[in-house]
């Protein structure tokens, strides 16, 4: 495979297809991890912010930094080693990987959890891997072509969105299974019969990928690994991050990693 000196600007087009197939690799290797720790009986741990962790996340983390390392891109993870700010601000490519997003529904066994690798160019969602490994469901953008889903054998491109009316009667809004709060309830207020869609990790974004929902909230603490695979898949169907209080997406590679606050809805 062709590197990438991340110090230099790169005929980038030319390697993203080897990247793309490197990291959907990863992300099925890591399912299978996940899955063979889901059918047993498991051990949940506390981190520090009292998030549950599971060997599943250090299972599924390790096969992927495994695979990755292959492309001598950085990799930024949420189990992985710590990097500072001062080491990673100049980062032009580098992946952003959440081995097991939806730790909750997983303890849960909900089905709704999420293998999560982004690949990130100039601070922005390049290319995103989404796998559900429960519902051996697929999703992925190219940069060039759009965003696709996969189930099983059966592959989708996904639409281009049109832009909604936030006065519209009936908007469908996505809110997380384990996050539900006031300032949530406060947005739901404005709006006009809101239908609710609850579920549980990245899904939440690829809902509105795939228009199952218009409108997602997000007024609690999510962090980059969290949210930039989901990120450049909904790119690809006219669906943005905005923050709440601008009318910016949000970004990554920042100095602290959390997110701030969101709006995500399809705008042209």
């Amino acid at each position: 495979m062709k590197t990438i000196n991340t110090n230099q600007e790169l005929e980038f087009q030319s390697v993203s297809k080897s990247l793309l197939i490197t990291s959907v690799n990863a992300a099925l290797s890591g399912g299978k991890e996940i899955m063979d720790v889901y059918a047993s009986d498991f051990i949940v741990e506390t981190k520090k912010d009292n998030s549950p962790l599971t060997m599943a996340d250090r299972n599924c983390n390790d096969i992927i930094e495994k695979i990755l390392r292959d492309t001598n891109l950085p990799i930024l993870s949420e189990e992985g080693s710590k990097i500072s700010y001062e080491i990673r601000k100049d980062w032009t490519f580098f992946w952003l990987v959440d081995p097991l997003d939806g730790t909750k529904e997983f303890v849960k066994r909900n089905g709704e959890f999420t293998v999560n690798i982004a690949l990130i160019k100039n601070n922005i969602p390049y290319i995103g891997i989404v796998y559900c490994p429960t519902f051996k469901t697929l999703y992925w953008n190219d940069p060039k072509t759009g965003s696709y889903k996969k189930h099983i054998n059966n592959v989708i491109k996904l639409k281009k969105r049109e832009e909604i009316n936030f006065k519209d009667p009936n908007l469908r809004v996505v809110t997380s299974r384990s996050h539900m709060n006031e300032e949530t309830e406060g947005f739901l207020t404005k709006l006009n019969k809101p239908q609710i869609v609850p579920v549980g990790s990245s899904l939440k974004i690829l809902f509105l990928a795939e228009n199952n929902a218009d409108i997602y909230p997000r007024y609690g603490p999510t962090m980059e690994w969290d949210t930039a695979a989901a990120h450049a898949i909904a790119n690809g169907s006219n669906v943005k991050l905005f923050k709440s209080n601008d009318k910016n997406e949000i970004s990554n590679n920042k100095k602290n990693l959390l997110n701030p606050f969101f709006l995500a809805y399809p705008k042209d």
